[in-house]
């Protein structure tokens, strides 16, 4: 029986575009077992992911060398008998624990002069693979193998823990929920503002629709703002793990996202979807689902990428009408005048 380690991404997104990846491998190896090395505040993902057998911790922080600490682990995982590992993040030390694991086939684009910790280097060719997932999907197969269309992710929801947390928050479900994620962990150049926010969520109550708030506790303060300026709104962010947010997510019936690990998230839930993207381009990282809808102002000055706008003004996100995006999502709604039991 075949084992295959995957040293995992720590962002939300890239950890939701792997899964494609994960499907791949299980067609390629029947009986597969698939385990992956992620960081702890990414296990509810991989918890709803069946194509993962066990998500252990990786204790490493961005920029972290720890390089006794990664030794041990190495050694540890050692014992466990991969075959294969796939390192998804570019860096070096990403690349050292399975080097120090001595897992015979280590599989990986060539990133930071990875040269020796990996053995099955590939070179990566960005414009035969534009999109993320694609490159994730890629390294399934040998180097010289045909391309493969991605397919689209999917979370599968714990419906027993969703019905648990709904009637702890005491969450009513007799009209159509539309979830609103207004963070984005990137920055602030990332982040639809809220008085925006505010303006659609006041738009969707007057036409009989919830509003559920979803973010961490850093994107609290935003959703206060919207929160106080569209009362009636219910406001979950900061109130909930992810892994109750994900499942709560599940019984929106739309969603409007920044381009954040959320996004990802509802377009893996299948949720109808406008997402909204400002600095960022959904060239590479494009919420994968066709039920998504993105609305961006395509000006000369984005993408830049920059977690603060560079000029100042941020006219990509600023400029971006409430309007629009009512207009975008209220096609993909259900009619909020039938009572929608769970």
């Amino acid at each position: 029986m075949k084992k295959i380690l995957i040293v995992a991404p720590a962002w939300i997104g890239d950890a939701i575009m792997a899964q494609p990846l994960y499907a791949r491998l299980h067609q390629r190896y029947p009986g597969l077992i698939l385990d992956v090395l992620a960081p702890a505040w990414t296990r509810p993902l991989h918890e709803r992911m069946p194509e993962v057998h066990a998500a252990l911790d990786n204790p490493f922080g961005h920029g972290e060398l720890g390089l006794r600490q990664r030794w041990r682990l190495g050694r540890t995982l050692k014992a466990a008998g991969y075959e294969q590992v796939i390192v998804l993040p570019n860096s070096l030390k990403s690349a050292l624990v399975p080097w120090f694991a001595r897992i015979p086939k280590r599989t990986g684009w060539v990133g930071e002069a990875r040269y020796g910790l990996l053995n099955d280097a590939r070179k990566l060719d960005p414009y035969a693979l534009p999109l993320m997932v694609e490159r994730f999907l890629a390294l399934a197969d040998e180097p010289d193998a045909e391309r493969r269309r991605p397919l689209h992710p999917r979370l599968v929801v714990q419906h027993a823990h969703r019905d648990a947390v709904r009637a702890r928050l005491r969450l009513p479900t007799d009209l159509p929920v539309v979830a609103l994620c207004p963070g984005a962990e990137y920055g602030p150049a990332k982040r639809w503002p809220a008085r925006h926010a505010a303006t659609l969520s006041l738009a969707l109550l007057e036409r009989g629709y919830q509003v559920w708030l979803f973010g961490s506790d850093k994107d609290a303060p935003i959703a206060g703002e919207i929160a106080d300026m569209a009362p009636g709104v219910v406001n979950l962010a900061g109130k909930t793990s992810l892994s109750e947010a994900i499942d709560l997510m599940s019984l929106a019936k739309g969603a409007v996202c920044n381009d954040s690990g959320l996004m990802h998230v509802a377009a893996a839930l299948h949720i109808p979807l406008v997402a909204i993207y400002g600095s960022s381009s959904p060239e590479f990282t494009p919420p994968l689902s066709d039920r998504a809808a993105i609305v961006t102002l395509d000006l000369e000055c984005a993408p830049c990428f920059e977690r603060t706008c560079p000029l100042g003004h941020m006219k990509c996100l600023n400029d971006l009408a409430p309007q629009r995006v009512l207009d975008t999502l209220l096609p993909m709604l259900p009619s909020p005048i039938a009572k929608q039991a769970v």
